[in-house]
């Protein structure tokens, strides 16, 4: 059942995310029940409700400050699939508490997928679903999520937002995702541009060398990336914060024999400037393992 765990600020609760049995609803509704949400759980009564729900694999799960308001948890979901190679959007978006995002009735707001079985909730035939904030692209398979604050050794441009680890596509053509990238917040929200921080994990054939799955910022700032193909953490961090190159956790005595990675699976780059989405990210990174 569960996908993700998160703690609020003061420690009293605890956030869990639950995707769904089925791509939409085919296994028959039954199999959903307590599904597709993000479940909140007090830890002095055990007491758990339904957070948010029609929420599809709500992977990632982290809080964002607001100011003197309460932080806001932020969740990247992946969405349905069979709709095409450009539908529907994977997603980072605020959840809002009691909100409907619509799975599997409908997708990116009031947008009806005639595949889903039954009828949806009753409220929706007055208040639509919640559309999400930010689109990340379609099957890009966003599964780790990790809150980097206004820390000075980080570039302006990789400050104040999200790293999205973006496990990549297996039925879209072409690929997408493959890659970590940076989503700043202003008021609250997500921003355009995506900026690429960790890349490299496709070969030139379109083989994966590595899939970026969970990520998280350690105590140093540096961004921890766990490759679920490379059977690596990756840490990345500004030139200035790097840590010496260090060998996977792992001893080679207990790690699973895995096909030798690649010489480079993931390439920082360097730019001086605002970037488009897609495009080269504004940082001098360091990379090791």
């Amino acid at each position: 059942w569960t996908k993700s765990l998160v703690a609020s600020a003061d420690g009293r609760r605890l956030y869990s995310g639950v995707g769904s049995n089925s791509n939409v609803g085919e296994r028959g509704l039954e199999a959903e029940i307590g599904r597709a949400a993000i479940w909140e759980i007090d830890l002095e009564s055990g007491a758990a409700r339904v957070h948010a729900s029609g929420l599809r694999n709500p992977v990632g799960l982290a809080f964002a400050p607001q100011g003197a308001s309460d932080p806001m948890l932020f969740a990247v979901v992946n969405e349905r699939d069979e709709l095409g190679s450009d539908l529907v959007p994977d997603y980072l978006t605020a959840i809002q508490p009691g909100g409907f995002y619509g799975w599997p009735w409908f997708y990116w707001g009031a947008h009806v997928d005639t595949r889903a079985p039954g009828l949806p909730p009753a409220i929706t035939t007055t208040t639509p679903p919640l559309r999400p904030d930010f689109a990340l692209g379609s099957h890009v398979a966003p599964l780790g999520l990790a809150w980097q604050g206004d820390s000075a050794s980080w570039p302006e441009g990789l400050r104040g937002g999200f790293f999205v680890g973006l496990h990549g596509s297996w039925n879209r053509k072409p690929l997408a995702g493959y890659q970590v990238v940076f989503v700043a917040l202003r008021d609250g929200r997500p921003v355009l541009p995506v900026r690429p921080v960790a890349t490299g994990f496709l070969n030139p054939a379109g083989q994966a060398q590595g899939r970026p799955a969970g990520v998280a910022v350690d105590p140093r700032g540096g961004l921890l990336i766990a490759d679920d193909v490379g059977n690596t953490v990756w840490r990345v961090a500004p030139a200035a914060a790097a840590l010496p190159m260090l060998r996977p956790a792992s001893s080679p005595s207990s790690a699973p024999e895995t096909p030798a990675a690649p010489a480079t699976p993931v390439t920082p780059v360097t730019s001086n400037g605002p970037t488009e989405p897609n495009g080269p990210a504004s940082a001098g990174v360091t990379v090791g393992r």
